[in-house]
């Protein structure tokens, strides 16, 4: 759709404005709409900033000077650099700056733990530790309930998974 000021460019910004109930649309390219009056100017957002105001905002003490001087050991990158880009340089940023990331990570997500989707390809090994996982929070609920049969049961799965896990994993759990 074209803009309807200039008719050249294509329209990006789309306004509805209801006054005295009756209501008027318009599309307009950024160049048109930034050129009106009758318009609030909003700022510009990122995600980036969006994380960069988290990080600053989930340290309740000063952050330790450690942090903004260091380097991840693997990639280089900076601490400050992330607070900046909002992405890490390599996966071992995850355990570099583990300790400032972890109350972000659960400001944003509610958790540090990834409890997401899997990779098909390395996934099987962990949807079987979820699995677990699960069957492990089941069968605690079952024993509250007394459901002896069920607790059993699970409890049986849970070894025979556990056992499973071990023997591919070199007993990593």
């Amino acid at each position: 759709m074209l803009c309807q000021e200039c008719k050249e460019r294509e329209a990006t910004v789309h306004v509805t404005k209801i006054i005295n109930n009756r209501k008027t649309e318009m599309h307009l390219c950024e160049y048109c709409a930034r050129q009106r009056d009758d318009f609030i100017q909003i700022p510009s957002f990122s995600v980036n900033d969006l994380i960069a105001g988290l990080m600053d905002f989930s340290h309740s003490q000063p952050a330790p000077e450690k942090a903004a001087l260091a380097k991840c050991a693997a990639c280089g990158m900076e601490y400050s650099q992330f607070k900046k880009m909002g992405r890490l340089g390599c996966q071992k940023c995850y355990e570099y700056f583990g300790r400032e990331l972890g109350p972000v990570l659960r400001r944003i997500q509610g958790s540090s733990q990834h409890a997401g989707k899997v990779p098909r390809q390395a996934g099987s090994h962990l949807l079987r530790k979820k699995q677990l996982a699960r069957w492990k929070t089941e069968l605690k609920r079952a024993v509250e309930l007394e459901a002896y049969e069920r607790a059993a049961e699970l409890r049986d799965k849970i070894k025979a998974l556990e056992q499973a896990l071990d023997s591919e994993g070199g007993g990593k759990r």
